[in-house]
């Protein structure tokens, strides 16, 4: 059966095509198993109907639910439960594919080069089920499938890029609404229509270079060196712009054949065949063969140490790292730290996890997960650091359930850095709530005027721990601390994540909608509060906010607590090149940021992203850390920028 709750189709792993028995659902009323003979005999003496006619120049098929018979093909690739087949004998309509995906439920007798007519129905198969913000998949339900030649040639591959078909560099469709739904269909003008046209068909990759690392068996990579492309990043990726999703990007996908363990800028040189397919929010070309891997050099980056008089801050994602995390990521992370960024004075952490992992044991403490950092950046020759955090109620900030994962500050003392602890712990690496003492879980800093300057109450301190902006999220954390006698307000952030409610950049809604944004909304706003009452009490009090905001430069969150509470965010001020801390399905953005208050945007200070993991397919993250110096020496390093 085709219909809602059918298992066992070409579907993904994660967010991978495989073979894998998942939810699937297809477009309109689900068909009987199986058509009976009669309907394929008549669907035969109607007239031979060929691929481009099933497969139309849309995006769900005109024939969808019809019964087919006799419909001509040669098997081009396949896999468990069915094939691809295409037609050796295509129609001059570029719009039109000329290939789809036979189902036949169990792995199918025909084999690559067979000639075969197939009788079945007509269906539009969505991966993920009916809800799924994807699009489809048009294939044949097969109820036969027969041998009626073998050793036939292979159509010629359709190349992508120059040379060949070369997708559009922009835009991926014209919107609003479910593009199924309606009409116009552009493969000139539109990457969603580009690629749809090719739907199911042999395509080619020629001298392609990875712009993002091999991950969860996927790797995207652009066409003929990446000719013609957008916006490339100074080291080989390519740039995320607004209204530029890129569609000349191409993922390719390990379904069929295993790929090579790739980085931002290797090249798989010659031709790369395969079959595209969709899957859960993209097109992805599945090759039939393991591409041969030809290494780019890209190596990772370190920035200078900081100088006698400035303040280093920094920012680094940890996510998912516990106790039970292996040592050569403790290892790496130490050597991003010492070796990366050049053992910086005060680390804003976020993805720390508790000390039982994803154990849901109620365990909340980390005091064992950061004790192993700690050693490893000592191992790895750098200076003895201190932490602070509050520890989380357990499950009560949102993530993977048992985890506990929370932001805190690393910071070291030997530079002039002192952290100013309200109130002073007993004991540096624990913070439960003891007789007398609120718990700082659920008690909110506030901005007090001390000494002639703005000062905390809690040091560390939760911002606003009940407002509902932060309801399953992690909670901001503000910290007080001196620097050579001048106190500076840190606070450390990791917001809300994208959610399964996000539509997917190459989905069946266009423009996509990410609901989850509203969410970073509300809490820039509140941290926007936060800084603006640090600077009600004090006009030129020094703040910086740091961390994972999980939003580019330009989104409507990060500008928000840009103008709202008015600091200058410093990726926005790198060049584009350069102007990028991961890399998402090949697509480069900045989503971690520094944001400085005028009082030292006005210092000297330089801000730098320090590539190290979003490029590499052996890293377990994909943040790179970014790190800002601040000359504070003395009034004559205040600078008008």
């Amino acid at each position: 059966m085709a219909g809602a709750g059918s298992v066992g189709r070409l579907t993904t792993r994660g967010r991978r095509a495989v073979v894998a028995g998942v939810v699937a659902a297809v477009v309109a009323v689900p068909a009987p198993f199986g058509v009976a003979p009669s309907a394929a005999r008549a669907a035969r003496a109607a007239g031979a109907v060929r691929i481009h006619d099933i497969q139309g120049a849309a995006h769900l098929s005109p024939l969808n639910r019809r019964v087919v018979a006799g419909v001509p093909g040669v098997v081009t690739a396949r896999t468990g439960n069915g094939f691809w087949m295409q037609d050796p004998r295509p129609d001059k309509d570029d719009a039109t594919s000329e290939g789809v995906f036979v189902f036949t439920r169990t792995r199918p007798r025909a084999v690559v080069g067979d000639g075969v007519e197939v009788d079945g129905r007509v269906s539009e198969f969505r991966p993920g089920g009916a809800a799924s913000k994807g699009l489809t998949r048009t294939e044949i339900d097969a109820t036969a499938a027969d041998v009626v030649a073998h050793g036939v040639p292979l159509p010629a591959p359709t190349a992508l890029g120059p040379g060949g078909r070369a997708a559009p560099t922009s835009r991926v469709k014209d919107g609003p609404g479910d593009v199924e739904g309606r009409g116009g269909f552009d493969p000139r003008a539109n990457g969603l229509d580009f690629y749809e046209s090719l739907e199911g068909m042999r395509v080619r990759v020629q001298d392609a270079v990875a712009v993002g690392p091999s991950r969860d068996g996927e790797l995207p990579v652009l066409p003929a060196g990446g000719a013609g492309a957008g916006t490339r990043t100074a080291r080989g990726g390519i740039l995320l712009r607004d209204g530029d999703a890129n569609p000349e990007r191409v993922l390719l996908d390990d379904a069929l054949a295993p790929l090579p363990a790739m980085n931002v800028g290797d090249r798989l040189p010659g031709a790369s065949d395969g079959v595209l397919d969709y899957a859960y929010g993209d097109f992805k070309l599945l090759p039939t063969a393991t591409p041969r891997r030809a290494g780019g050099g890209l190596a990772p980056e370190a920035t200078r140490p900081a100088l006698a008089g400035e303040l280093a801050v920094a920012t680094a994602g940890l996510e998912g790292l516990d106790p039970d995390s292996p040592p050569e990521r403790f290892q790496a992370l130490a050597g991003d730290i010492v070796r990366g960024l050049r053992s910086p004075d005060l680390i804003a952490v976020s993805g720390i996890g508790d000390n039982s992992g994803e154990a849901d044991d109620g365990t909340v403490a980390a005091d064992q997960t950061v004790a192993e950092l700690i050693t490893a950046i000592s191992a790895a020759g750098g200076p003895g650091y201190d932490w602070r955090s509050v520890n989380p109620r357990d499950n009560a900030d949102g993530g993977e359930r048992g985890a506990n994962s929370r932001v805190g500050f690393l910071f070291r003392t030997d530079r002039g850095l002192v952290f100013g602890d309200r109130p002073a712990p007993a004991e540096p690496m624990q913070d439960e709530p003891s007789p007398g003492r609120l718990d700082p879980a659920v008690t909110a800093v506030a901005v007090v005027r001390r000494d002639g300057a703005a000062g905390l109450t809690l040091s560390p301190g939760r911002i606003a721990p009940g407002d509902a902006a932060w309801a399953d999220s992690r909670k901001p954390l503000a910290a007080e601390i001196t620097w050579r006698g001048r106190r500076v307000i840190v606070v450390a952030g990791q917001w809300f994540g994208r959610s399964s409610d996000d539509q997917p950049l190459f989905g069946r809604f266009q423009p996509p909608t990410r609901p989850s944004s509203w969410r970073r909304d509300a809490q820039a706003k509140v941290v926007a509060g936060f800084v603006r009452s640090v600077r009600k009490v004090d006009g030129d009090a020094a703040v910086i906010v740091a961390g994972d905001l999980g939003e580019r430069e330009t989104g409507a969150p990060v500008r928000r607590l840009v103008r709202e509470g008015g600091l200058a965010d410093l990726p926005e001020r790198l060049p584009a090149p350069e102007r990028y801390t991961a890399v998402t399905g090949g697509n480069a953005q900045t989503l971690d940021h520094i944001l400085l208050s005028p009082a030292l945007r006005r210092r000297r200070h330089e801000f730098d992203v320090v590539h190290r993991a979003a490029e590499f397919a052996d890293r377990a993250g994909d943040r790179d850390p970014a790190v800002v110096r601040i000359d504070l020496a003395d009034e004559r390093a205040a600078s008008p920028h």
